[in-house]
């Protein structure tokens, strides 16, 4: 569902279109907003001026970096499950098989 979001950082209102349903567009909001008062925070314990844009940009790249470390790790994740998969599979179809070769007895009578 196409919907317009609203989003204020430094006295100035940004409109965005969210078309993802699986996102909340207020917790996008609220996720930047916090990201750029944590830098905005940051840079202000060290006395100098820094303009807005550049406390946006180092923002986004704090979100950036996070998002790409996540990426990363879920590609880990998937690939350790994909084998753990593959091992256990592997695991069962020789138990079942085993058993099952077991069980089949010829009589010679």
């Amino acid at each position: 569902m196409e919907q317009l979001v609203t989003i204020e950082l430094f006295g100035q209102k940004f409109t965005f279109k969210s078309e993802s349903e699986a996102v909340d567009s207020k917790e996008v909001v609220s996720f930047l907003t916090r990201e750029v008062g944590k830098v905005n925070e940051q840079l202000k314990q060290q006395h100098t001026h820094i303009s807005n844009l550049t406390i946006l940009l180092l923002a986004v790249l704090n979100i950036v970096n996070e998002h790409l470390e996540l990426k990363r790790k879920y590609s880990i994740l998937l690939e350790t499950l994909s084998n753990r998969s593959e091992t256990l599979i592997q695991l069962l179809d020789n138990r079942v098989g085993s058993k099952q070769s077991s069980m089949v007895q010829v009589d010679i009578s």
